[in-house]
């Protein structure tokens, strides 16, 4: 179960995802050990920023070098088979890409750039409600 949030406190914030687009597509990426697509995103490290975290994941995950991104807002998930059923929150954001760097470097195999879904979502219970909530919001068309 996906819920959405204006504001939560910065201390709970746990992930950030990005719905990533460029030229007007999406970019997803493929972790090397799944056979799935995913919006970029990950887990915030220790002290840094929640924005800090969603740009070094957008980096990570996509290889964009430059870029505009922006918070669209908070979301919680609460999953049985995750943090034994606990709520757990991140922070949504927005990037348009402008450039890419030529590889990727760490444990994304590929990133493909599309107008269209993926048909098999690494978690499908999630990542297409951001998307929904995002185009509520106006971010997407």
């Amino acid at each position: 179960m996906v819920h959405f949030y204006e504001k939560v406190a910065d201390a709970v914030l746990r992930f950030a995802v990005i719905i990533a687009r460029t030229d007007g597509k999406y970019v997803f990426c493929k972790h090397k050990d799944r056979t799935t697509w995913e919006i970029p995103g990950g887990h915030r490290e220790q002290g840094e920023q929640i924005i800090e975290t969603a740009k070094r994941e957008l980096y990570e995950e996509t290889g964009a070098l430059e870029y505009h991104i922006e918070p669209v807002c908070a979301y919680s998930v609460i999953h049985k088979e995750n943090f034994d059923g606990q709520e757990t929150f991140g922070m949504l954001y927005y990037a348009d890409i402008q450039s890419f760097e030529a590889e990727l470097y760490n444990e994304i195999e590929t990133i493909i750039i599309t107008d269209k879904l993926p048909d098999h979502w690494t978690y499908p219970t999630i990542q297409p409600h951001l998307l929904e909530e995002a185009r509520k919001r106006g971010f997407l068309q």
